[in-house]
């Protein structure tokens, strides 16, 4: 679907759009879905920046339902790709089949695979063999795909949310950092607190949730899109983005001591890139018409925590990356 380019009028009727849906958000969410609340922020935030997402969490977290529901809110086309060892490149992108018309003529018709739809659920990400994690790259770099030398375009909007289990990792595909640099966040979802977790098993048990309203078409993602582009930002919010990543990146000038024992490979350009649209994004969801230090701030660990690898040595001293990346935004100088 396109969308045209929008009046002033149109684009202050988007902002207060999206200002006034957030609540709205949170409520129909909040029928199926007790606490979680960063998480839902990150997840809405990569829809209205345009940009995939990487879930992980335990099983049993509600990551599949949360993601389901989210898609039930914007009614768009959604699907789940259970991602096996066994699955092929064709069984998500689709495959040419010999069919025969009324006059008998037989010719090769494409079939289109899961991957056409708005939101793609791709369950265990890293269960999957490298060539099909390559037939996802492609859709979700180019937002199209390839079969029998024909290319074929994606439906828009379109966005990947992927899930991994991350202690289960036998017989498992871990993801190259190309195809991790492709991911807009990195959300984590943890266990409950015991009130919160009280209240799912009481509410689950006790009656069936109520179904989720629509709330947001397919053409309002895209302009939600286009508003969120347009938010300013100062220039010295912006470098402290540049400079936050850029000090992840070992051996260069003025980067801390701990970052050239901790750190083996830097975030690259994109993780700037990140920061400032999905802080532009965070503005406008609390209402604000500009960019804070404080939402590059919110962003870093959902936006550098799978962009910075770690070196053996950090592994061997027990330090994690988020514990890297408290130390770099205590660290890193903000004008705030």
């Amino acid at each position: 679907m396109s969308v045209e380019a929008m009046s002033v009028e149109q684009e202050a009727q988007v902002v207060e759009q999206i200002r006034t849906g957030r609540e709205k958000i949170y409520g129909e969410l909040s029928k199926v879905i007790v606490g979680q609340e960063d998480v839902i922020e990150q997840l809405l935030i990569c829809l209205f920046a345009g940009g995939h997402c990487l879930i992980t969490g335990a099983p049993g977290l509600a990551k599949t339902l949360l993601v389901r529901s989210v898609s039930q809110i914007f009614h768009l086309k959604f699907q789940r790709i259970q991602f096996t060892p066994d699955l092929m490149p064709a069984d998500i992108t689709g495959t040419e089949i010999l069919e025969q018309d009324a006059d008998g003529h037989r010719k090769l018709q494409f079939v289109h695979g899961p991957i056409f739809a708005n939101v793609i659920l791709a369950d265990e990400i890293n269960r999957t063999p490298p060539k099909t994690q390559a037939a996802l790259l492609e859709a979700m770099q180019e937002h199209q795909v390839t079969a029998a030398g024909q290319r074929y375009q994606l439906d828009e909007p379109f966005f990947v949310l992927a899930t991994q289990n991350p202690i289960e990792m036998e017989g498992t595909y871990p993801l190259p950092e190309a195809q991790l640099d492709r991911f807009l966040f990195n959300v984590l979802i943890d266990y409950l607190p015991p009130k919160e977790e009280l209240s799912v098993v009481l509410q689950t048990t006790s009656k069936r949730a109520e179904p989720i309203e629509p709330l947001f078409t397919g053409e309002d993602v895209m302009r939600f899109h286009e508003a969120v582009r347009k938010v300013p930002i100062a220039e010295e919010v912006g470098a402290y983005a540049v400079e936050l990543v850029a000090a992840t990146r070992p051996g260069r000038e003025r980067v801390p001591d701990f970052v050239n024992e901790w750190v083996s490979w830097g975030a690259g350009l994109r993780a700037a890139q990140t920061l400032v649209l999905g802080g532009k994004a965070r503005a406008l969801l609390n209402g604000r018409a500009h960019v804070s230090q404080d939402d590059i701030r919110a962003l870093a660990h959902p936006t550098l925590r799978h962009r910075v690898l770690l070196s053996y040595k950090a592994e061997a001293e027990g330090v994690t990356i988020e514990d890297v990346i408290d130390r770099l935004l205590a660290t890193v100088p903000s004008s705030a």
